[in-house]
């Protein structure tokens, strides 16, 4: 396989920001970019609400967030929370909303290109699918922290080349990725299959996305 996968009893490193990324040495990973209009405002708010209404039905209290009592939940239910609102955030990008302009072929392309820039050095990069508003792809890092550096240097360098394409300026990204840990060969599979039949969920026509098989 690409690397390896999880090892609940291995060393792993969690970065705290708007929220926490797990990295494990040589673990493979499954990522999710998604540019900054992907995603309305509105939408994200209702996730929000929905999200706090989540735990108040399971009977916690009103006066504390969501993203302050998950940490606390049994793993099935933090499991559950997190299939559902995943599963929410994956069919809004699916929907291909916001300008999406990676459905051009040579802005894919410059997404592609910097993913495959230091494969085999500072990463292995495994299948990926580059869609007009979003990026899914499978990975395995040497160190822990070598991912959370890799995500930043991807986010700026495409942001730049592509502001730079089109003449413009400004954020491009959402600035956190999603990312999870690959904790079975079955998981692996589906994933693989998943990245794969995105552009066909979508409805998109070649030439509206970038996808690349792993073969190694």
């Amino acid at each position: 396989m690409l690397g390896e996968l999880f090892d609940p009893k291995a060393e792993v490193l969690v970065h705290e920001r708007l929220r926490p990324h797990w990295s494990q040495a040589g673990a493979i990973v499954f990522v999710t970019f998604r540019t900054r209009d992907s995603i309305p405002k509105s939408v994200l708010d209702r996730w929000e609400r929905e999200k706090n209404d989540w735990m108040q039905r399971r009977g916690h209290p009103a006066d504390r967030h969501w993203s302050e009592i998950l940490p606390e939940l049994p793993p099935s239910d933090r499991n559950e929370f997190r299939r559902h609102f995943n599963r929410c955030r994956e069919d809004c990008l699916d929907n291909c909303l916001g300008h999406c302009l990676l459905r051009r072929p040579e802005r894919a392309q410059i997404v592609a290109n910097s993913l495959l820039h230091f494969d085999g050095d500072r990463y292995r990069m495994g299948d990926f699918v580059v869609m007009p508003n979003h990026v899914h792809l499978l990975a395995a890092f040497p160190t822990e922290d070598a991912m959370k550096k890799q995500f930043d240097s991807w986010l700026h360098y495409t942001a730049f080349q592509i502001n730079r394409q089109m003449g413009d300026s400004g954020r491009f990204w959402q600035q956190e990725p999603f990312d999870h840990i690959v904790r079975s060969v079955d998981q692996y599979e589906y994933l693989r299959a998943y990245i794969a039949e995105n552009p066909a969920k979508a409805g998109l026509s070649a030439g509206e996305f970038l996808y690349r098989r792993y073969e190694g």
